[in-house]
């Protein structure tokens, strides 16, 4: 039973998906903050605001960004793939609304269709140059 669970000839302990985790987590603070000192509409204060946002944003693309790339499956097709860069944008905008409850976090966007579709453009590109260059393991099971 646990060959369908796991990679053929690999074993992944759970100190291997910990490690993952961490990794693609670091990633993503990186290019979190690319985004926020690039584009002048996201707005943070302090590292521990991008580490938070980093795991907040990284929770959704794993649990809700699956059922939202489905249900616009369509519009994603009508527009040869670029409706998965709005799909982005909405994914950081929800992370800084809910940001917005957290009196630990300061992170804001001014506006959805420049500043979100901005930093999004730029968190998927950091986010694939930094993975191209540290090669986090391509499976990730908590």
């Amino acid at each position: 039973m646990s060959r369908f669970f796991s990679m053929p000839g690999r074993h992944e302990s759970f100190g291997d998906r910990v490690i993952a985790f961490v990794i693609r987590w670091a990633i993503l603070c990186v290019a979190v903050w690319v985004a926020a000192s690039v584009v002048s509409g996201i707005h943070w204060d302090g590292w521990k605001s991008i580490i938070i946002v980093a795991l907040v944003l990284g929770l959704l693309n794993a649990l809700l960004r699956p059922l939202l790339f489905w249900v616009s499956l369509p519009l994603t097709i009508i527009t040869l793939g670029l409706f998965l860069i709005v799909l982005n944008a909405f994914l950081l905008w929800l992370t800084a609304r809910i940001a917005e409850h957290s009196s630990q976090v300061h992170f804001e966007i001014d506006h959805f269709w420049w500043d979100a579709i901005l930093g999004a453009i730029i968190i998927s590109v950091v986010s694939w140059v930094v993975g191209m260059v540290v090669k986090p393991p391509k499976r990730l099971i908590l």
